[in-house]
């Protein structure tokens, strides 16, 4: 412990308040320990931040374990049980209220930096895990020793040791510490990584965590270099929200993905895996197709639009205002509208129009006030509103739900909801068909 002793010392000032994340197992257990000896020497402030998962009986143990110790060496003890769980994911749901729990700590306490026990086994199944899932240069590096904070540092001490190392150093300092059971069942993901590829790993090269460490380092460095060349082009290119198509799509894949990507991460800072590779590769699909206007849907109301050769990410609850031009394709917030040779549809979803009745180009826009549509079979007009409300259409979609008109704004179809008088029957004479679908890109 030699090599973390050295770290901690030289990364330390005196008088730093510290979080330190403890579990009651020998990793947390370790880091306390290790802390405590630096304490006096650089008048250290440390808060003993235990969450109690209540998934074990042992969990009440181990709080009373923990907030014990910390009692008896004279340091702020914070506790947070979690009651409830999203069955969906449950180990992300407890990461992210964990965190969630340490980040108002800091706050609360003004801390200069949180501390979490993870070492050089946690490293290299991280690695192997996002390397077999699928992940970005980011992702693959796996855990970062050094995460700087807007107002602190995240920092995991204990990265470039082993587990086997730090269970030495308790049995050798006679300290004590819980044991989790369920970290040795092949229920969960990580298990199985420590507990069949881990030992094959360590076999091959017992020094294999120092391998992974700089591995580590390495793609954290390239992604560094990546990460601060495009946000030099997000600075560059980026005016008053948005991006000239024709400049995105001068970029080389590579780079177009990483700006796409550094994005998103400024979109997401703290809930980032809500989003996908897909929806990535929808984006740059979107920007790189001949498409004049399209747009992709992303988690908590966010859209990436092109419009023409503009390129922006918002919320759609700030996008209610779109005007596109309709040659053969186009994707609003909502839904596409398409040109087709044929169709069979004779529903809402489909619309005949003879060019002889209209004036070019067609329209998709979002609905404006006022707006009036005389609907197919019944005499005079009616508000796009009223005929919304009536078709129970919910709120939060009538400002997007995709209008068609022609160039003199004639209203000729409110999309899936109602066709107006220039609708032609499919036995009519008509040479411009029109399909919505719901379904986006």
């Amino acid at each position: 412990m030699n090599e973390v002793l050295k770290y901690l010392k030289n990364k330390l000032k005196p008088n730093d308040v510290i979080i330190l994340a403890t579990s009651g197992g020998a990793d947390s257990m370790c880091l306390l320990n290790l802390c405590l000896t630096l304490k006096d020497q650089y008048n250290l402030t440390l808060i003993v931040a235990h969450v109690n998962h209540k998934l074990r009986l042992q969990s009440e143990e181990e709080a009373e374990f923990v907030e014990s110790y910390a009692k008896k060496y004279h340091l702020i003890y914070e506790y947070h049980e979690i009651k409830e769980y999203n069955q969906d994911n449950l180990e992300s749901y407890a990461r992210q209220r964990r965190y969630a729990f340490l980040n108002k700590l800091v706050l609360k306490y003004h801390a200069n930096y949180l501390m979490t026990a993870h070492h050089g086994d946690d490293l290299i199944e991280t690695i192997m895990m996002r390397l077999v899932r699928g992940s970005s240069l980011k992702g693959y590096a796996g855990i970062q020793k050094e995460i700087p904070m807007v107002n602190y540092e995240l920092l995991r001490p204990l990265l470039s040791v082993t587990k086997k190392e730090i269970e030495d150093y308790m049995a050798e300092h006679s300290l004590k510490y819980y044991v989790d059971a369920s970290n040795y069942s092949d229920e969960y993901t990580r298990n199985r990584y420590r507990k069949y590829l881990l030992p094959f790993l360590k076999k091959e090269n017992p020094q294999v965590h120092q391998k992974f460490y700089k591995f580590s380092q390495e793609l954290t460095l390239a992604n560094n270099f990546i990460t601060n060349y495009v946000t030099s082009l997000m600075q560059k290119y980026k005016v008053n929200g948005e991006y000239e198509i024709s400049t995105l799509q001068s970029f080389d894949d590579f780079i177009l993905r990483k700006l796409i990507e550094e994005e998103l991460r400024i979109l997401y800072p703290t809930d980032l895996f809500l989003v996908s590779d897909k929806n990535t590769t929808s984006i740059i699909k979107l920007i790189r197709s001949s498409i004049a206007n399209g747009s992709v849907p992303l988690p908590k109301d966010f859209m990436a639009i092109k419009s023409y050769n503009k390129f922006k990410i918002g919320q759609t609850k700030n996008i209610k205002d779109y005007n596109l031009e309709l040659t053969t394709k186009v994707i609003t917030p909502l839904g596409k509208v398409k040109k087709v040779a044929s169709s069979n549809l004779k529903s809402n979803y489909c619309l005949r129009l003879n060019s002889q009745d209209l004036k070019l180009p067609l329209i998709v826009r979002s609905r404006h006030i006022g707006d009036k549509m005389v609907i197919k079979n019944l005499n005079g007009s009616k508000k796009i509103k009223d005929i919304l409300i009536d078709a129970k259409i919910p709120q939060e979609k009538r400002d997007l739900i995709p209008i068609v008109t022609d160039s003199a704004n004639n209203i000729l179809w409110i999309c899936g909801v109602k066709k107006s008088q220039f609708d032609i029957p499919i036995t009519g004479i008509y040479d411009i068909i029109l399909l919505y679908e719901e379904e986006n890109i």
